[in-house]
């Protein structure tokens, strides 16, 4: 019976942007010239607490993106940015959906930087899932982006969404556990305590795997308020434990937001986010 429910609902799922391919280099600029739109990109970026900033930084990577289409860091600063605008900055449904599809754009381009991935899918008897086992080191950053920008993408989307892309988030998400397991702040043991709640019950939901993940995630980085607001918003209305919803959610709200300095406007987001959270109590649990 799961089975037929479950092509019922991949059946007119919405499409994945973008294609594993690195742009042309265009003509080569002033290495002065250079430089200086990479002084600019970061100023702004260093303040993408303000959404006009962060709309101004990634106009200025993707300019020095269009110069040199290998730099790694310039790609992966173009995927978190156009994440963090729908994650962190946008209200309205379709805009997080149009900035989270840009994000995994980027995403596949910086994924492209790394030939022996592209090769792999070249051969056309790979999946994105199988040829996650070339990724490198290097490509920790981007491989951790697109794969949370594709799971925010195809959650919002709709769950035949999710589920038609959850082979390819989870094996970027495993190689980044395999590669650097504590990125950005235990991010992998974060994700798997969100997708253990997240998921189905059909599917293999595990509240108890969940919480294990949480608190792995929380006690390697216990000032990220990110994996705090995740595990109300997902563990905690699973479970129906209005209490540490309450208790996690009001704990976020009192810490400073520089705890962790370079993430300072991740951290506000993540307290406004936990405002919203507790507004929405009332619907979110039975009693």
């Amino acid at each position: 019976m799961y089975r037929f429910a479950l092509l019922a609902l991949l059946v007119g799922c919405a499409k994945q942007a973008g294609t594993y391919e690195v742009a042309a280099v265009a003509p080569t600029a002033a290495p002065d010239a250079a430089a200086a739109l990479k002084t600019e990109a970061d100023s702004a970026w260093a303040n993408r607490g303000d959404k006009a900033q962060l709309q101004m930084a990634v106009q200025k990577y993707e300019a020095l993106y269009a110069l040199n289409p290998s730099d790694r860091d310039v790609a992966m600063h173009l995927v978190r940015g156009w994440y963090f605008l729908g994650d962190g900055h946008e209200t309205e449904k379709d805009a997080k959906l149009a900035a989270w599809e840009t994000s995994i754009e980027w995403g596949k381009k910086c994924l492209a930087i790394n030939t022996d991935f592209t090769a792999l899918l070249a051969k056309g008897d790979e999946t994105e899932a199988t040829a996650a086992r070339a990724f490198t080191p290097s490509d920790v950053p981007c491989i951790y982006w697109t794969s949370t920008g594709l799971g925010k993408w195809a959650k919002a989307s709709g769950i035949g969404t999710t589920l038609k892309h959850l082979p390819t988030v989870k094996a970027y998400m495993t190689r980044v556990a395999e590669l650097e397991p504590t990125f950005y702040y235990s991010g992998p043991d974060r994700y798997w305590g969100a997708y253990y709640a997240a998921i189905p019950s059909f599917a293999g939901q595990d509240l108890t795997k969940s919480k294990e993940y949480f608190d792995k995630a929380i006690a390697t980085y216990p000032n990220f308020l990110g994996t705090h607001v995740l595990l109300a918003e997902q563990w905690a209305v699973k479970k129906q434990d209005k209490d540490t919803f309450e208790k996690e959610l009001n704990w976020v709200l009192a810490q400073p937001v520089d705890a962790i300095p370079e993430v300072k406007p991740e951290m506000e987001a993540e307290q406004r986010k936990a405002k919203e959270l507790l507004a929405q109590s009332g619907d979110l649990f039975a009693n």
